[in-house]
């Protein structure tokens, strides 16, 4: 029989703090798995830890900022200390802290942007793989966006970089195939998330986008995480380099 239980499993979750991350989250732990929490603010962790706990499952809050390299090291340090062994990471975390023409966009924009989505995902990975190692294999999930593969409208370095992360998951998909780590990519759609707020406080932003998804609606930070317990679990045991996009038909 299909299982989607990750009983006995240690999975982290970057961006856990609050939108599809806690999604994410509290799902895996739903299913058995104990969960390191990872944000920039410990305190916001800390209550979803207490939600995670509250409902009968198993989570550890980390304070980590995903454009600190010495701050992953750290990360990936603590893991192992603690457990000696990872056996699930979801690369969640991400910046878009410009909204507009890439004519505009200054060094500082550019380099939070890639910092954050791209290079910081890339060494938690490369700290994660003697983790998973230890484990006998695992299952590495990038978040990355719809805007990868049709980049969004005002949003060019923020979709250059979620493109980047689709490369890479692929690159890492082969490299780690050999070692039973499994590396795929979740490509969500608009979701209702505060880290989408200049999409929806925008009405006329907002609905034009809407008129673009075949399902006319935006998505919730829940409908996300379906697609990555698939992909974390033994349901998904031949799949590796995968996107599986959650995005209302977007990209039909």
């Amino acid at each position: 029989m299909v299982s989607f239980r990750l009983d006995g499993k240690v999975a982290a979750v970057t961006g856990a703090s609050r939108g599809i991350g806690q999604a994410i989250a509290q799902t895996l732990a739903e299913y058995g798995a104990e969960v390191v929490l990872v944000s920039r603010k410990i305190e916001a962790l800390n209550a979803v830890a207490q939600e995670i706990t509250a409902a009968g499952g198993k989570a550890f809050a980390l304070a980590a900022h995903m454009g600190d390299l010495g701050a992953v090291k750290q990360l990936c340090s603590s893991i192992k200390e603690k457990y000696g062994r990872l056996d699930i990471l979801i690369n969640n975390a991400a910046a878009n802290p410009y909204f507009g023409e890439m004519e505009g966009v200054d060094e500082a924009v550019w380099n939070k942007t890639l910092d954050v989505n791209l290079k910081g995902p890339f060494f938690l990975i490369q700290g994660a793989i003697p983790l998973m190692k230890a484990a006998g294999g695992g299952a590495i999930v990038n978040v990355a966006s719809v805007n990868g593969v049709r980049p969004g409208n005002l949003q060019g370095v923020y979709s250059i970089t979620k493109g980047a992360v689709i490369t890479m998951t692929q690159a890492y998909a082969k490299e780690l195939a050999r070692h039973k780590i499994r590396v795929n990519a979740l490509l969500p759609g608009l979701t209702d998330t505060r880290f989408a707020s200049a999409l929806f406080k925008n009405k006329s932003i907002h609905d034009m986008i809407i008129a673009q998804i075949p399902m006319r609606r935006h998505a919730e930070p829940s409908e996300m995480a379906g697609a990555v317990l698939y992909l974390v679990s033994d349901a998904s045991s031949y799949t590796t380099g995968a996107c599986i996009t959650c995005d209302g038909g977007v990209l039909v």
